[in-house]
Order: C-alpha cells, then structure tokens, then sequence
C-alpha cells in the first residue's frame, strides 16, 4: 500500500485532503502537523521524512501569514525556501512523487490578462518572495516535482475570506471591502480533488501549474456573492487598495489561466459561482 504524506494537516487543503481521504482508502495516509513534520527545524525535517517514508508527498504546509512575513523574513524563508529543498531533495532521492503548493503572490498584479504558468514572476512582498524561491529550489532539486499555483484559497476549515465575510455580515450592519484587487477565487475542496486525479492519473507530467475556479472577480464582487446566497442584510461598499493599508502589498491583477492543467490532467473546473455555495450547505 503506498503512503501519502500531507504537510500542514490542519490548514485548509490539508484538512480538505483529510475529508477526501476516506475516498481513496487504497492508500495509507500520513496526515502531518507541525509536530510530525517540522518544517522549521530543517535537520529534524530530514529525520521525520525519513521515518514517515512517503511514496507520496503533498506538500500543503507553509508560512502563510503574508502581512506578517514583511518582519519574520527569515523564518518565511525557512520554512517556504530551505524546507521546499529538503522535501524536493528528499522525493528526488526516494523517488518518491510530490506536489508542491504554491500562490499567485509569485507574480506582481501588473497583467491585464490571465497569467499561464510562463508568465513573468515579480514578487511584490516577502510571502510572495519567499514562495518563488521555494519554486525554484523545488524544481531544482527535483525536476520530477509538480508544482500548483492556486490564489484566494477558502474553505469550511480554517480562516479565510468566506468565512470572515459570513461572519462580519452577521455582526455589522455595514462593511467595506476592497475593490480593486482582480482574481480568481478557489474552494480548497475542488483544488483537493484536482490533486487525487493527478495522482490517480496513468501519466505524471511534472512542472508548474495554475489552479483556481473558474471566473475573474473582485474581493468586493465576491463579498456581494457572499451576501446574496448568505442571505445577509449588511450593507457591502466597495474602496481602493489605498484605503486599506496593509504592511504586506497584495497583486492587483492575479487572475490565473488554467488551459494547461485543464488539458494535461482533463480536469473540469468549476467556476467560483458554484463552489463557494457549498460554504452555505
């Protein structure tokens, strides 16, 4: 029986992961928190991957915490970069398949059009940063690794952009929310699912591949989304960017195209519309 490794458990795709295990019971799974997968104590990780010795790795953990990573670069760099490495070098040893996660932070929001997996990178913040460089080690140290760029991740787990909606709109009778950030939205769930057909699929095709729900929208769009299947009374009003000052600089245009994974792994993307009403179930 091949052993499935998931880091970062407790996160959102982990803990979708978790749900979509009982699934595919073919395989053993290795649900990993920061105690059994350490990824910022890189000789411990070197230990713990070594005893867990997956056939598979998932690798869904990171540091996450964008505004924060603008102050806490060297651990965002731990744990995105020289742990990425270890993990890569360690699948490439064993032989081992991996898939890696990665963000839309990679590129700058400059485009006007939806972004292919050739498009130009050009972090604007340390997550960003620290995740392009996790790429590049990853695919360095193991040519045979698959690498995801997904953006705007939500799910019933964790926190995230619905669920702080859901709440806020209970709690206020008015909110603001930025309008001129441009994505795409994507349900930890279907992301989930897309990554058990790869691995279920008879060719592995490494390199790098976006995913995101179908669709192009606003946080502020997504917000009235949100109201309207939610049911809420607040009132939404939408703001620049500049009136809502963070310590990390987000893309303004991050919209990601999906041709390529769509035709290599013939996966049928939903549009946003549709996936986030599962919150609501």
């Amino acid at each position: 029986m091949k052993k499935i490794l998931v880091t970062g458990a407790n996160g959102q795709l982990g803990s979708e992961l978790n749900v979509l295990s009982l699934e595919y019971s073919q395989y053993e799974w290795i649900f990993a928190d920061r105690t059994k997968i350490t990824l910022d104590d890189l000789e411990l990780l070197k230990v713990q991957l070594n005893d867990i010795n997956p056939d598979i790795i998932l690798n869904c953990g990171a540091y996450t915490a964008v505004d924060k990573a603008e102050t806490e670069k060297e651990l965002a760099f731990k744990i995105n970069h020289l742990a990425v490495e270890i993990i890569a070098k360690y699948a490439a040893i064993k032989k081992a398949k991996l898939i890696h996660i990665s963000t839309d932070y990679v590129f700058d929001g400059s485009s006007s059009i939806a972004l292919n997996e050739e498009a130009e990178t050009n972090p604007i913040n340390v997550y960003g940063e620290s995740k392009r460089v996790g790429e590049i080690a990853c695919l360095k140290e193991n040519p045979d690794s698959i690498i995801i760029r997904t953006s705007w991740v939500y799910s019933k787990f964790g926190n995230n952009f619905v669920k702080t909606m859901q709440r806020l709109m209970q709690e206020r009778d008015e909110i603001d929310v930025v309008n001129d950030q441009i994505g795409s939205p994507t349900y930890a769930a279907d992301l989930a699912e897309a990554m058990m057909k790869i691995i279920e699929s008879p060719d592995w095709i490494s390199g790098i591949y976006n995913y995101s729900n179908g669709g192009e929208i606003s946080w502020y769009d997504f917000a009235l989304a949100i109201k309207e299947v939610g049911g809420y009374n607040c009132n939404v009003s939408g703001i620049p960017s500049v009136s809502y000052p963070t310590a990390a600089k987000r893309p303004e245009f991050s919209l990601l195209d999906k041709s390529k994974i769509k035709s290599v792994y013939k996966l049928d993307i939903p549009n946003y519309n549709e996936s986030f009403k599962k919150m609501f179930v």
